[in-house]
Order: C-alpha cells, then structure tokens, then sequence
C-alpha cells in the first residue's frame, strides 16, 4: 500500500471514478464524491491486497486460476461488506432486496479483477531495485552463510535454510520461513520443501511426482498437486 505507483494508482482511480459518478453517485455533488470514492477505493483494495496477503501460505501452493477464485472469492465478501457500510453510514442507503444479488454480483465481479491484477503482482519477479534487497530470513544465519536463497526444509520442529554458501537449522515454521522470503521468485514444492527457481539445475519425472536437482544440497521432491506450479515457472513441459 506504501509503493508510490500504487499510491498513485489510487489515487487517480479515486478521481476518475469521482468525476464520473458511476452506480448513481452522479446525483451527488462533486465535492461529496470527491470524498467517497478515494476512501472506497483505498479501503477496498487495500482489504483485497490484506486477504491476499493472509491466504498466500495456502493459495499459493495451488494453481493460478484457484489462486485467484480463492482469494477473490473472500476478498469479494469483505469488499461487499464495506461497500455497504461505507454507503449505510455516509448516505443512508441500502439496497432494496430485489436489487441485493445483482449489487452483489457486479462488486464480487470487479473483485474477481481486481484480485486477479493483484495475484499478477505477487507471482511477477522482482524489479531490478528489488534484486538488491536480501531476504529477511538471511538475517537469521550466520554472516558466512548469508547467500542467495537455495531451498527451505522442515525437519521436525526447525527449518533447514539452505544458500549457496551453506545451510543453517532454525527453529521456526516453514510457514513463516516462505513468508520471510521476501522476493526471492520460488514456491513451496512439497509440504516439507521451498525452492527458490533459480537454484534449480535439474528436473526429471518420477512417476507422478518429480525431483529437483539442486545449485547446493541434496535433491528436493515435488509432490504431484505441486506439479502445475513448476510447469508454470518453465521448468517442466505442460
């Protein structure tokens, strides 16, 4: 919510939509829409980009299009809820009943877009300023072993972090280790493993799984429902 292109990107579709009064806010002056678009926009997407946020450790292992139905499904939900506050306690209004499903369905709609634009940003790799920014998780190691991010392995209660300079255990969630990753383009591969795509070497099927050949370490399984994500990163043919 902080990056000035998104600050940007609200603040210019709260003026838009204030100039042009869609869903019957023309019939309000310029000065009160001027007001209640910008807050609606930015509460509303800033509760889609929230659930977002939330859900990723589940989501994320599961294929886009779920991805996306998954997320804008609930954040669809909040949204609605409020849309209608906002206008309950600023206007008054409410729908009538015959109105309600179909004032649900174009708010779940837009959502479901918005949403879509926003899983786009989360999987997109980094920026070139970014490339620059170590994971937080790096911090958790020894200084002679903070390197580019290789793989993450849950052993009992710790997690393996594993860099091109070595491999620490640490106790902690893998959960909250993907979450610590920062930029780093990867994804969890197996409910015990996180690789980070560029460190892989090697693919090759083993029945209906496969098997990840490492830049450092021993290799790291992929669990047949993780099967489309590396297929979407390149690494294995569709």
């Amino acid at each position: 919510m902080g990056h000035p292109v998104t600050l940007a990107g609200l603040a210019a579709a709260g003026v838009v939509l204030a100039l042009a009064g869609p869903f019957g806010t023309d019939g309000f002056a310029l000065t009160t829409r001027l007001a209640y678009w910008p807050v609606l926009i930015v509460a509303t997407y800033g509760a889609a980009a929230l659930v977002n946020t939330t859900l990723a450790p589940v989501t994320r292992a599961r294929p886009f299009w779920q991805d996306v139905v998954l997320t804008g499904l609930v954040a669809g939900a909040v949204v609605a809820i409020i849309v209608l506050a906002v206008n309950r306690a600023a206007f008054g209004l409410w729908p009538d009943p015959a109105e309600l499903p179909g004032f649900l369905g174009t708010l779940f709609a837009i959502t479901l877009v918005v949403n879509a634009v926003i899983a786009l940003g989360f999987r997109h790799g980094p920026t070139a300023r970014d490339q620059n920014r170590p994971a937080a998780i790096l911090d958790r190691l020894p200084l002679d072993k903070r390197g580019p991010l290789v793989a993450l392995s849950v052993e009992d209660h710790y997690v393996r972090i594993r860099t091109l300079k070595g491999e620490e255990m640490v106790l902690m969630r893998l959960a909250d280790a993907m979450r610590e990753v920062g930029d780093t383009d990867g994804t969890q591969v197996h409910r015990s493993h996180w690789v980070a795509f560029g460190q892989v070497r090697a693919v090759r099927r083993d029945g209906d799984r496969a098997i990840l050949t490492m830049a450092n370490g021993p290799e790291i399984p992929v669990s047949r429902a993780n099967l489309p994500k590396i297929k979407e990163a390149g690494l294995l043919p569709r």
